[in-house]
């Protein structure tokens, strides 16, 4: 599934919580406030709704949030 352009969000480790995302990329204000987002379906992943909110998410998948999509990749430490 490709989406346009995408930002490509790096984590160390993965599978990271589909919560997590957004708090730590500063989307939002709070991780209760991503829990809230992500109920009341307003997250997608590979473009479909997800109201799990510890939803693992994996390299490769995208987000969208707020008409904008994100790519998620592991970042590899040489």
């Amino acid at each position: 599934m490709k989406l346009n352009n995408p930002k490509i969000i790096y984590f160390k480790k993965l599978p990271i919580e589909l919560y997590q995302i957004l708090k730590v990329e500063e989307l939002v204000n709070s991780g209760g406030e991503a829990k809230q987002y992500i109920a009341d379906g307003k997250v997608m992943i590979n473009n479909s709704v997800e109201t799990r909110k510890r939803k693992k998410v994996f390299a490769g998948d995208f987000i969208t949030f707020n008409e904008l999509n994100y790519l998620v990749e592991e970042s590899v430490n040489e």
